[in-house]
């Protein structure tokens, strides 16, 4: 008779997914290959410890695996295992802050793994639709699906020891000024060049709201207790004009930037000058990290920034 020791039993319990485990040793080397090798055991611990069992097959996102479970009471929930870095390492801190007043509501945290309880959603259901179905939404009332979320998030002030706008934006003037030069399209480099100036104008101001830094049609989700919930923020203090630019990047449409971003900012009740130039920053950051990777800024990003530089048609 075949024995099978316990880890053996718990790998095959536990589903980790190959997309997962490539993704992890695609962009986190060593550190991936170690996080994955120890997904399994760190699974089992809070199956245990929180008194839960499996209830399905195992999910992902880009980062995280994530398992369906029974709590004691019958009570079903997820159990979100991930790495911790910058990004996530407040997510809980700022779930926690929201209560599930728009978002997903924390059930437990583990401050040293970033391993998190969390209420069920609907992951049948998310705001984009389902891929090859005809019922794909209006992205017009998505986006203010959108809109509404952010205003109800960023309404709370962000608790101390999340990342700040300030201090990012700071660095990434910095980061700006090192790589521009290099820049070979002027038409690219001009255009960076004026994402820059606009954000000097508000980077005095950095604000104190918590926002999710990554709410898009992907990361919303149905709900019993609400039609929509927002799920894996990216949590940090600051300006909620900073919020918008998923939104207009997810499931892009030059010919709606515009429109999207005159509604969100409607909705939020935001200084439109102010929020165009956050969004610049957005574009500005996303463009500094494909430079600093010797990579060409991406076509859609750039066309955000023309299209606000722009009055619309």
């Amino acid at each position: 008779m075949r024995r099978f020791t316990h880890a053996s039993i718990v790998a095959k319990v536990i589903d980790i997914p190959d997309e997962l485990i490539a993704q992890h040793e695609r962009y986190g080397g060593e550190a991936g290959r170690a996080f994955v090798a120890a997904l399994a055991g760190r699974g089992e611990r809070f199956l245990e410890q929180w008194g839960l069992r499996l209830d399905g097959a195992s999910m992902y996102g880009r980062c995280a695996l994530v398992l369906p479970v029974l709590r004691a009471d019958g009570t079903r929930a997820v159990l979100k295992l991930q790495d911790v870095d910058e990004e996530t390492v407040g997510e809980p801190l700022a779930l926690g802050a929201w209560r599930g007043d728009g978002a997903v509501r924390l059930l437990k945290a583990d401050g040293v793994t970033g391993t998190m309880l969390l209420e069920r959603l609907d992951a049948g259901r998310p705001l984009a639709g389902l891929p090859g179905l005809p019922d794909l939404p209006d992205f017009r009332e998505a986006t203010l699906v959108i809109a509404r979320l952010l205003a109800r998030l960023t309404a709370t002030e962000a608790p101390a020891g999340l990342r700040r706008l300030g201090d990012i934006t700071a660095r990434l003037l910095e980061r700006t000024a090192a790589v521009l030069p290099g820049v070979p399209e002027p038409a690219v480099r001009h255009l960076l060049a004026d994402c820059a100036a606009a954000v000097r104008e508000v980077a005095g101001e950095p604000g104190d709201r918590l926002l999710h830094w990554d709410l898009h049609f992907d990361n919303v989700l149905g709900a019993d207790r609400a039609r929509w919930l927002a799920i894996d923020p990216k949590p940090l203090a600051g300006d909620p004009g900073f919020d918008l630019f998923p939104a207009l990047w997810n499931r892009f449409d030059a010919d709606e930037v515009h429109w999207r971003f005159d509604a969100m900012t409607d909705v939020l009740g935001l200084d439109r000058h102010r929020a165009r130039a956050w969004t610049l920053a957005r574009v500005l950051q996303n463009s500094v990290w494909q430079l600093e990777e010797h990579r060409t800024p991406l076509p859609e990003v750039l066309e955000i920034a023309r299209r606000l530089r722009s009055p619309a048609s």
